[in-house]
């Protein structure tokens, strides 16, 4: 798996079309590695766009593209899988993730206090039967790789225990002000992958995921003080701390600059260890993807989702 991916969610400000040309543009530029999603709205240009890679000469082993189900397809993960394939014009994918482990659906553009009537806390039995059906599509050879995202310690050990084939990797939100080091410690302990989304600390992330306590990663001194050093942006000073710390980045652009700056400054002058040391030092537990509308009507507040 590249260490470096391209995230596609990009539907709350872009539509379909712009995204699908920017895995182009991204491939042209180097990017072989591109994060997926059923509920993103935009594999069947995606897959256009996919289709047209291979067909100008790309080999498709050289790819490594990820796709997850999402929450109202947990009772139907084969049929939700197959059908991203055919989007996405693939044969086969490279990983599989289940979206967040809740079947608790939204409709799209709901309010940050919305709650489905029918939303329920975690239910193990009913994780581990959508489990059950991505260990079906691996032995089927329709996934190369499994995993989860969105998960706790609590939740995943849970996995561990009782899945036949264990979670190659885990997504998670990672960046500089909410490292999740204990969460981080565990997938690495257990060789599981950490992949992490909101790599920067999401500037562009959906309204209804902004509260007044959230932290802003590319203005924190440290970041910006090694970006000066090294002459780069600190938004790329946190896709190559996460690297450098072991875990992969899929930042989200459609902006050819900012896609290419990315790829130039991860492969530049390492980040010294002390200042990886001092990035350690800046954690401010700031989640930003909260999961709030995933919530059930009894819950406190967005806390219970993260056990």
């Amino acid at each position: 798996m590249p260490v470096l991916g391209l995230g596609t969610f990009g539907s709350d400000k872009y539509n379909a079309a712009t995204v699908a040309a920017a895995v182009i543009e991204g491939y042209g530029l180097g990017y072989r590695h591109f994060d997926c999603a059923e509920v993103y709205g935009n594999e069947k240009e995606i897959g256009d766009s996919f289709a047209s890679i291979v067909r100008n000469g790309a080999n498709r082993k050289d790819l490594w593209i990820t796709s997850k189900v999402w929450n109202n397809h947990h009772g139907d993960a084969v049929a939700a899988c197959e059908n991203s394939l055919r989007n996405l014009k693939l044969d086969y994918l490279d990983l599989y993730l289940i979206h967040w482990p809740f079947a608790n659906h939204h409709e799209q553009g709901v309010a940050v206090n919305s709650r489905d009537p029918h939303a329920k806390p975690y239910n193990h039995d009913g994780y581990m039967r959508t489990w059950s059906q991505l260990e079906d599509l691996h032995q089927r050879g329709l996934v190369r790789n499994i995993g989860t995202s969105n998960m706790t310690i609590p939740k995943l050990s849970r996995v561990l225990s009782d899945a036949s084939i264990k979670p190659a990797v885990n997504e998670m939100e990672i960046h500089p002000h909410f490292q999740q080091p204990e969460l981080f410690n565990f997938c690495i302990q257990n060789e599981i992958v950490p992949i992490g989304y909101s790599p920067i600390g999401s500037p562009s992330r959906p309204e209804r995921d902004r509260t007044s306590d959230d932290t802003i990663d590319i203005e924190d001194p440290v970041i910006v003080q090694i970006g000066n050093r090294l002459n780069i942006h600190p938004a790329v000073i946190c896709i190559k701390w996460q690297i450098q710390r072991g875990s992969i980045p899929i930042p989200f652009s459609v902006k050819r600059s900012q896609m290419e700056t990315t790829l130039k400054g991860v492969s530049s002058e390492p980040l010294t260890e002390a200042e990886m040391n001092a990035v350690s030092q800046i954690d401010r537990n700031c989640r930003l993807i909260k999961g709030q509308v995933f919530l059930w009507p009894e819950a406190n507040d967005w806390q219970d989702l993260w056990d």
